[in-house]
């Protein structure tokens, strides 16, 4: 190296070393800033109760949510268990069935235009209007609840990969013809790796809207007395005036929807770190 290269050198190990710091940084900053800010509203939260002299049954201090939570966590888990359940089980279905339908969507623009319309009447319809014809039609309890889960859950899974398989690049499709792949081989080779950035996305929405529809068909069901869920919980809470209980519920079905949504990011960016640009690493 020449006398000419060393503070051209040196310039570039500061500019680096500027970078990494940044990085740690932002990697720190990513879940202490959440916390902080987290904190400060807890905090926030117990002094309103405080300066206000709020009775327990209006707004429960935060140290006595904790508490019941873990006074009641027998009762509160078991209802999480039971709606966990509704909500994995319509997940299941709903990436089944969205699946199965774009594929045949994607082989046949008829079916696709006959049948679209019908998966978007599903989705603008609200669960709570259809869950009627629900408890009309359908006797078994279990099968309601899972079937408005699967309602709320099915239609991002639709979209998403019907627009996945959609978008596969034509000179990839021309080239598979050339070739004279067949139709599965275009679809199990070409189309169906393309979709999977776009059923990932779909499927962490889905997660959550799930776990929306299980609850909300829970509070239909619960207000008749037919449900063990933890919306049912809810209910009973409110007309006990037990708002410490109502808030651990609500805190329970909150924490259990941000962890649905971090494992379902956890499975895409495994899914998709090794080739996809979204979960590449970005360099500078």
């Amino acid at each position: 190296m020449t006398v000419a290269d060393r503070p051209l050198r040196g310039g570039l190990d500061a500019e680096e070393a500027r970078r990494i710091r940044a990085q740690r940084i932002e990697r720190v900053g990513r879940w202490l800033f959440p916390l902080l800010i987290m904190a400060a509203a807890i905090w926030l939260w117990d002094r309103i109760c405080v300066w206000n002299e709020i009775p327990h049954y209006i707004l429960p201090r935060p140290y006595l949510v904790v508490q019941t939570l873990w006074t009641d966590a027998a009762l509160l888990f078991g209802s999480l268990l039971t709606t966990l359940r509704i909500t994995f089980l319509g997940l299941l279905l709903a990436v089944v069935g969205g699946v199965g339908l774009a594929v045949l969507f994607t082989q046949s623009k008829w079916v696709e235009m006959s049948f679209f319309p019908f998966a978007v009447v599903l989705q603008v319809t609200p669960i709570v209007a259809i869950f009627p014809l629900i408890n009309i039609y359908v006797g078994n309890q279990t099968a309601k609840l899972l079937l408005c889960a699967w309602i709320v859950a099915f239609f991002p899974i639709l979209s998403n990969t019907t627009l996945g398989l959609n978008s596969v690049d034509r000179n990839l499709i021309d080239l598979f013809k050339l070739n004279r792949a067949s139709r599965w081989q275009q679809l199990w080779h070409l189309r169906l790796p393309a979709a999977m950035p776009y059923f990932l996305g779909g499927l962490k929405i889905a997660g959550g809207l799930s776990l929306i529809g299980a609850v909300v068909a829970e509070f239909v069901a619960g207000a008749s007395g037919q449900s063990s869920g933890l919306a049912s919980r809810i209910i009973e809470a409110g007309y006990r005036l037990n708002a410490p209980r109502l808030f651990a519920a609500l805190i329970l079905i909150s924490v259990t929807g941000i962890l649905i949504f971090l494992v379902l990011s956890l499975v895409s960016h495994l899914a998709l770190r090794r080739w996809h640009e979204s979960a590449l690493k970005q360099e500078g």
